[in-house]
């Protein structure tokens, strides 16, 4: 397995993950798929982490799947696309459970499991150039990468059905529009912004955060009492924690906090 698949670089408390297949659109093979679940499993059982960058080398963010692999498979399409789903499926659990934000980078058109991986950021930040189409009905496939769980809950169920069904491409504006990601910046500052946005909240409360990502993952499928009974845990949680010390502190000092 090459190294290189997917890059790692850590800019103090921030790691940043890049799909790095550029010549193949950063699409995600099976050696592929096993590097960024050992990186992501690294950099999400790292402490000295803080939070996440997620984004592709060179004009595309992720292709989804390599779609030339599948039919290349000795064991044959139907073993080979449960092995490699099942790779892209346990880093994306990891991403959305690890005690740290995740920010992605969307750099350029983003397709079929690369539009759930660009869509699981806490904060998703899209080049003018990107686009975004579901695309498994282009090879008679169904959908993968979190993404018949995660697109309903940002942009609605009807969108999502359109979205997946008919395949229609979403601009990068109409994205942040609907909801799809936070907001679009231009090519030339999204590194810039992107790592403002992971530093900012590397400097912030993780432990807060991540029982904040926690509450967010919970709430569509909760009631109102519920919700209200894990967040009455969860903040019981976190005043018992050393961020709420310092913080509560901070506020009485009239002085900014310091969480890192």
């Amino acid at each position: 397995m090459s190294d290189d698949l997917v890059l790692l670089e850590r800019r103090d408390a921030v790691a940043i993950l890049t799909l790095n297949r550029p010549a193949a659109g950063n699409t995600l093979d099976m050696p592929t798929a096993q590097r960024l679940e050992e990186q992501v499993a690294a950099v999400a059982g790292d402490p000295a982490v803080r939070c996440v960058v997620l984004t592709g080398m060179g004009k595309l963010f992720c292709g989804g799947g390599d779609v030339g692999s599948f039919g290349r498979a000795s064991e044959g399409p139907a073993a080979f696309l449960f092995a490699l789903a099942g790779s892209v499926h346990r880093s994306v659990l990891a991403l959305a459970r690890m005690d740290k934000p995740l920010v992605t980078l969307v750099n350029g058109p983003a397709a079929g499991a690369g539009l759930s991986l660009a869509i699981l950021g806490d904060v998703a930040l899209a080049a003018p150039g990107a686009h975004f189409t579901a695309a498994y009905g282009m090879v008679g496939l169904t959908p993968d990468g979190g993404m018949s769980w995660s697109l309903p809950r940002l942009v609605g169920m009807r969108r999502a059905q359109e979205i997946i069904l008919t395949n229609r491409r979403i601009a990068a504006q109409e994205a942040e529009q609907i909801g799809l990601v936070t907001r679009v910046v231009e090519a030339e500052a999204l590194l810039e912004e992107g790592l403002a946005v992971a530093q900012r909240l590397a400097q912030g409360p993780v432990a807060a955060i991540a029982g904040a990502r926690a509450l967010l993952a919970q709430s569509p499928q909760n009631d109102l009492a519920t919700q209200l009974d894990l967040e009455v845990v969860r903040i019981s949680q976190a005043g018992a924690g050393a961020e709420a010390a310092e913080g509560i502190a901070a506020f009485a000092e009239r002085r900014p906090p310091r969480f890192a």
